[in-house]
């Protein structure tokens, strides 16, 4: 069976769209190890308690949720998992990745994933996708074992530099980066 991290950071509004496909993954036969981001592990939002998406989370995957730097840390060293998906990804958590920084359990998860060289998959959520981010996605996409879930703007009126994964296209993108692979278009048309 194929063992997934599936890591989620704190853009709260897609958490909805990303269990729908985390179910998918599980229902393809998919073993899912759970990830969260020290925030979207503790805080509750206008989008739902933590407490809920915790259980929410054991519930689909069967599996304790990673949420501490110590936890997080034998990923590598253990080979956990045949790849790995950060879903939603934030601005923040692609900063951290395309610099190198570790101070999170997703960016500790991703650093020990990547030590075996096996796939990262990134489906992004920021609002500045096509500003400040821009960078840092371009810098990302031109690593080695590193893929993406497509993405596009989300707003293009109201939030006209906001891109969002279209999280549908997960299972699709992790099958193509588990052969080695992009999934192509990598930006879509805006929603």
């Amino acid at each position: 069976m194929t063992t997934i991290g599936f890591a989620m950071c704190g853009s709260y509004c897609t958490f909805e769209a990303v269990f729908k496909q985390i179910e998918v993954l599980k229902n393809l036969g998919y073993n899912i190890i759970p990830i969260m981001s020290e925030n979207s592990y503790t805080l509750n939002t206008r989008f739902g308690d933590a407490s809920h998406w915790h259980e929410r989370m054991r519930d689909i995957t069967g599996n304790r949720i990673i949420h501490t730097i110590p936890t997080a840390e034998p990923i590598g060293p253990k080979k956990m998992l045949d790849a790995l998906i950060i879903a939603p990804c934030t601005g923040n958590t692609l900063a951290k990745l395309a610099t190198g920084v570790t101070d999170t359990c997703v960016t500790l998860a991703a650093k020990a994933h990547l030590r075996n060289a096996r796939p990262l998959l990134i489906a992004p959520s920021t609002n500045d996708a096509l500003s400040n981010a821009a960078k840092n996605i371009g810098c990302l996409l031109n690593y080695k074992n590193i893929y993406f879930v497509p993405y596009g703007q989300d707003s293009f009126k109201g939030k006209p530099n906001s891109m969002v994964a279209d999280f549908t296209l997960i299972p699709s993108a992790l099958e193509a980066a588990l052969e080695g692979k992009q999934l192509q278009p990598i930006v879509i048309s805006p929603k």
